[in-house]
């Protein structure tokens, strides 16, 4: 029976672990994070593992067979036999011949970060799609390393129905996940299709789709729970949104928006998440308007914001407009918020917690979505049923009644730019004249 992501997640779960934490010179970016231990750390007890020691050094380079020098590893393996660890979770992606060798090594199981975030992915997804998208990323990196799980897989044995003359353990394994990833791919495209369908069905409805994008842990869902009036869960912990959400706007302050909330991002983000994930991000690609929420009290906010554009780039999510808000300034003093406001004066901001600033947000949000809302009467001849029917499926009606000559009278709030292609139309015309209201 080949290994499964679940069997690896639920054997990760119960164990003590060994934090190794290798600072490698040659492998520093430029906007490296300041609080990269911390949040390393953060990832380990998100994945529900207990800390039992910390290994914390640097080197120069990364070594070939083992990445870590062998002069180190001989003080992990003194430090992890003396704890009685059965568990080592390393701060890099490590290739499978050095997880292997340093397993060899140490006699204990070794994790590097990729892995340990698709244990935390598969902890928390809660979707079909999400649960799929995970799957098939756990068995994409497990394809790259099923040599670790068995002892018997470079031996041949010939078999009806299960294997081929002379096919390996190793081959049957490989043939059998390829199977796998064949289907969940086509699963998650006939998912995607599903989706593809519901944007057509926002675009017609003329609906705004506003995508609340940003670094893990900086607010968004908080933000997003406030804005849609939802109660999406909302944690002080990394990967607590996993599973994209969207909510139709409820506040009377904006337009018909439709905000969704999206999965954070991270630094070094695996490559077989990004590429599993892909389809979900792509609904980003329709988005009107992006929200890039920042925790603007976390010390590394630029170097996250940095980073988080990075990615946006790579999916070509720049190009849409995008609003930067400065989240948990109730979490600075006042005098560092306004010392922020004039080095950041296009920026927003807010505290998603006690909706400080929101004013400010919607404002921001109409203009650039609908060019400033419209709120007033407008008189509309009785032969123009098809716009009163536009009116209420956008959400704009707050009121209708007949007017004193019989016409249709309608109290509307809309985005300028929506209302353009009314105002233009025979017997339809704003209504300023008391008398009619009356």
């Amino acid at each position: 029976m080949p290994i499964t992501p679940c069997m690896r997640t639920k054997n990760v779960a119960i164990q003590n672990a060994l934090l190794l934490f290798v600072e490698v010179e040659s492998l520093i970016q430029n906007n490296k994070l300041d609080n990269e231990f911390e949040e390393f750390q953060s990832l380990i007890i998100a994945a529900g593992l207990t800390i039992r020691e910390k290994v914390i050094f640097k080197q120069k380079n990364p070594i070939v067979n083992t990445f870590v020098t062998k002069g180190k590893l001989e003080k992990i393996k003194t430090i992890k036999n003396s704890k009685d660890i059965e568990l080592v979770i390393i701060n890099h992606q490590l290739s499978a011949s050095q997880t292997r060798n340093l397993e060899l090594f140490l006699n204990a199981r070794v994790i590097d970060k990729t892995e340990l975030i698709l244990d935390i992915f598969a902890s928390r997804a809660s979707s079909h799609i999400g649960k799929l998208q995970v799957e098939l990323a756990q068995l994409r990196h497990l394809s790259t390393r099923l040599i670790r799980g068995w002892t018997h897989l470079e031996r041949q044995k010939g078999g009806i129905g299960l294997r081929g003359p002379g096919e390996t353990q190793l081959e049957t394994d490989r043939r059998l996940i390829g199977k796998r990833i064949k289907r969940l791919n086509l699963r998650l495209s006939k998912s995607h299709k599903q989706k593809e369908i519901n944007r057509y069905s926002r675009k017609k409805s003329r609906n705004k789709l506003v995508a609340l994008v940003g670094y893990t842990n900086a607010g968004k869902t908080t933000l997003f729970n406030k804005l849609t009036e939802s109660s999406q869960m909302a944690e002080d912990k990394l990967f607590a949104t996993l599973d994209s959400v969207t909510r139709k706007n409820k506040n009377p302050a904006h337009g018909p928006i439709l905000f969704s909330d999206t999965v954070g991002f991270i630094s070094d983000l695996p490559t077989q998440l990004i590429e599993s994930f892909k389809g979900t991000l792509d609904e980003l690609q329709s988005a009107d308007m992006l929200l890039h929420v920042v925790d603007i009290s976390d010390d590394d906010h630029k170097a996250k914001l940095k980073k988080v554009n990075t990615i946006l780039n790579d999916l070509d999510l720049m190009r849409i407009p995008q609003i930067v808000i400065n989240n948990k300034c109730d979490l600075l003093s006042t005098s560092k918020i306004n010392a922020l406001k004039v080095a950041k004066n296009e920026q927003i901001f807010i505290s998603a917690e006690n909706e400080k600033g929101f004013e400010e947000l919607r404002s921001r949000i109409n203009d650039q979505l609908f060019d400033g809302i419209f709120e007033g009467w407008v008189l509309m001849d009785n032969n123009l049923g098809n716009v009163r029917s536009s009116l209420f499926d956008m959400g704009c009606v707050e009121e209708e009644k007949t007017s004193s000559c019989g016409k249709m009278l309608a109290n509307i709030k809309i985005g300028n730019e929506e209302l353009l292609q009314f105002i233009n139309m025979k017997g339809f015309e704003l209504c300023h004249d008391e008398d009619i209201l009356l």
